[in-house]
């Protein structure tokens, strides 16, 4: 289908939203026949499936388009989503964006929180929300609150 992607900016561009079944090799060569394609973004790319990874890879080697994946490495729980862990693994080259935690270090990690404030350990690995549902942390930080909350690593 069609939709819109907004930047927390308010820029807003057309965008070709699909699904964890959709071919994207095929979708982008759908899509290049009626238009010319100089780029391929991706938003979300952590919820990509290992197979829809591999063909952007064939999106840029077979038709040579570029392709931009913009993701979370790992999801609150500090696992790797499937989506991440392929496309850091078959990249062509990484740029880390950099969020900070609340205390100034470097975030690298998600947290959790419910409606009342607490972090949350455990549920499903997907669900989407809003910024006040997730707050990047450093690594110190997500160890102290989120196994403060549970008795050991699981």
């Amino acid at each position: 289908g069609r939709g819109r992607i907004t930047s927390r900016l308010g820029i807003e561009e057309e965008a070709v939203m699909f699904d964890q079944h959709e071919d994207l090799l095929q979708l982008v060569t759908r899509h290049q026949d009626s238009q010319a394609i100089h780029c391929v973004m991706i938003d979300e790319a952590q919820f990509l499936k290992k197979e829809q990874v591999y063909q952007l890879g064939r999106v840029c080697d077979e038709i040579n388009i570029p392709v931009l994946a913009y993701g979370l490495r790992t999801d609150f729980q500090g696992e790797s989503f499937e989506g991440s862990q392929y496309l850091l693994s078959w990249a062509d080259s990484l740029k880390e964006l950099k969020a900070i935690c609340y205390c100034g270090s470097k975030a690298t990690m998600v947290l959790r929180i419910d409606a009342d404030g607490r972090v949350v350990t455990r549920g499903k690995q997907v669900e989407i929300g809003g910024n006040d549902q997730y707050v990047s942390v450093c690594r110190k930080h997500f160890h102290q609150r989120y196994f403060s909350n549970i008795t050991a690593p699981h």
